[in-house]
């Protein structure tokens, strides 16, 4: 997969897109981080939303500690329950990175104190605060870990494939809003390493479009998605720096 540069050649919708350099006003992370100790109601949403973005390498990461699809479930569920449910959040200083850094600390230290959470679930305690269907498409992902994978190379393969799927998802909602769905499902395999190679031609006459425009609009819809990809990977950071570090991250991620 290239790596996803804003590219220059946006068509309208994207130029009406918020600029890179405004991200970081309002990105989830921020508000968390500003939310602090007595945690507002929009910091507790924006830290359900990236809870519920960040929850599949969570699992992934559990999966590859050995642990049955059951209790992944399980465990993972109970983690965001606890999460959720705290006030004091002393420990999110803008100094100490970013919220992927900070998911995953957390997450050890909960798994490490784990029996006090086996013993509060023989007493009826968890809450389940993701949906058992999303449950449950995870489990059937066809995506697996290669064998000698670890369980932190685990979790950063499915965190950067779960930014890409949420990225892919808003560039087909903002497709199917312009009227251009039909374009979209024939268009997005060109999104893809193997669509670097594609032909246009079968997918022209389909679309009942040149070849040339075909690749015109490709390109469009190239641009597009890295630029989405940033956009949510910049979610979860604070600054310029860390948007790009975490770029990095995700392509050393992709490229395991």
């Amino acid at each position: 997969m290239e790596e996803m540069g804003v590219d220059d050649g946006m068509n309208a919708t994207e130029r009406t897109q918020v600029s890179p350099g405004q991200w970081f006003q309002t990105t989830h992370w921020s508000v968390v981080r500003r939310a602090g100790a007595s945690l507002s109601p929009e910091g507790q949403a924006a830290l359900e939303q990236l809870c519920r973005a960040y929850w599949p390498p969570l699992y992934a990461f559990i999966r590859r500690q050995g642990r049955s699809d059951e209790d992944a479930e399980d465990l993972t569920q109970e983690f965001f329950a606890r999460l959720l449910e705290r006030k004091e959040f002393g420990e999110l200083d803008p100094e100490k990175g970013k919220f992927r850094t900070f998911l995953l600390a957390a997450l050890r230290h909960f798994l490490a104190n784990q029996r006090d959470w086996e013993r509060a679930a023989k007493r009826g305690g968890g809450q389940k605060p993701l949906s058992l269907e999303e449950m449950k498409l995870e489990r059937e992902r066809p995506w697996e870990p290669a064998d000698d994978m670890t369980p932190d190379k685990a979790f950063d393969a499915r965190w950067a494939m779960a930014t890409l799927d949420r990225a892919l998802g808003r560039l087909k909602v903002e497709m199917e809003d312009d009227g251009k769905g039909v374009h979209f499902a024939e268009l997005k395999m060109f999104l893809t390493p193997d669509g670097e190679k594609a032909d246009y031609t079968e997918v022209s006459a389909r679309l009942g479009l040149s070849a040339q425009t075909v690749a015109v609009q490709v390109h469009r819809l190239r641009a597009r998605y890295r630029q989405l990809v940033r956009a949510e990977v910049a979610n979860t950071t604070s600054t310029r720096g860390e948007l790009e570090e975490e770029m990095r991250h995700l392509y050393a991620a992709l490229r395991r």
